[in-house]
């Protein structure tokens, strides 16, 4: 007996809040291995800029939807751990530019580290060809979310 779309797409919301409740307790682990002070979304802050180099504060309520209040909170914490530098924006006497502080950039080389280590030692039975059709799956599955 096959089963209908109905079924798979439960399935699939099913297995995506797994995921998603794995990730919420993976990124407070990893903000703690960070510093012991630095909350989830803090982290995912420091992530960002990581991944998409300096920006405003402004461009990072952006990308997370939430308001500039709370962005500012966060970027706070990050500056005063040291993880984030923040610089005036040449362009904008009034706005400040954010980046990864060199401490912040040592910290997310080490997670990273431990990340690909768990990841290798947990994904050891997969296959190079496996592990690229899950890739090639989730680009498309998330290609069709944006």
């Amino acid at each position: 007996m096959t089963r209908g779309k109905t079924d798979a797409m439960r399935d699939l919301e099913h297995e995506m809040g797994v995921l998603i409740r794995r990730i919420r307790r993976v990124m407070v682990l990893r903000a703690q291995f960070v510093h012991p002070d630095l909350n989830a979304v803090s982290y995912s802050v420091l992530t960002n800029l990581a991944d998409t180099g300096p920006k405003r504060a402004t461009e990072i309520a952006d990308t997370f939807a939430i308001d500039k209040g709370a962005v500012s909170r966060q970027v706070q914490q990050l500056v005063d751990l040291d993880l984030v530098d923040r610089t005036p924006d040449p362009n904008d006497g009034r706005a400040s530019i954010l980046q990864l502080s060199a401490l912040g950039r040592s910290r997310l080389d080490a997670v990273n580290r431990n990340r690909r280590k768990f990841l290798d030692d947990r994904l050891a039975e997969w296959s190079a060809a496996d592990l690229s059709d899950f890739v090639g799956w989730l680009s498309r599955y998330n290609a069709s979310l944006d």
